[in-house]
């Protein structure tokens, strides 16, 4: 079983993010960047939460050739800033601004339970199998 991320609720916002930047995508008045927090202690910026988010943008946004861990204004860079804040599980948020408007989708876990509970929902769901599954497996998608 592999993930990046083992909550259902973020599976399915790693689905919406995709299917939304397949719309934003020939938008070209909008810009596209990703923000996320997670507690201090976490080690790695950005997340593998984070990145998957960003491989899920990146799959519809060709000019992007990379995602850089900063602000940037190179038209070639996706921006994801990472805060490290106490207490914070994780909060996810891609935004898409215009000089018209801004879109958001964000997902904020409260607590690390989710994370838990689809760790076993994909332990049960592995049960018997061979091979490689992901999340999508588990959930259906």
């Amino acid at each position: 079983m592999y993930a990046s991320n083992f909550s259902v609720g973020v599976n399915l916002f790693f689905n919406m993010n995709a299917y939304v930047a397949k719309l934003m995508a020939p938008h070209v008045e909008y810009t596209v960047s990703m923000e996320e927090i997670h507690h201090t202690q976490k080690k790695d910026a950005p997340s593998g939460t984070a990145l998957t988010l960003a491989e899920g943008v990146m799959q519809y946004y060709k000019q992007f050739d990379k995602w850089i861990n900063e602000a940037t204004d190179n038209p070639n860079e996706l921006s994801i800033i990472s805060k490290r804040i106490d207490p914070a599980p994780g909060t996810h948020t891609v935004r898409y601004s215009s000089p018209i408007d801004t879109i958001e989708i964000t997902h904020t876990a409260h607590s690390r339970e989710g994370f838990a509970s689809g760790a076993v929902l994909a332990a049960e769901f592995i049960q018997g199998k061979q091979g490689v599954f992901s999340m999508k497996d588990v959930l259906g998608l």
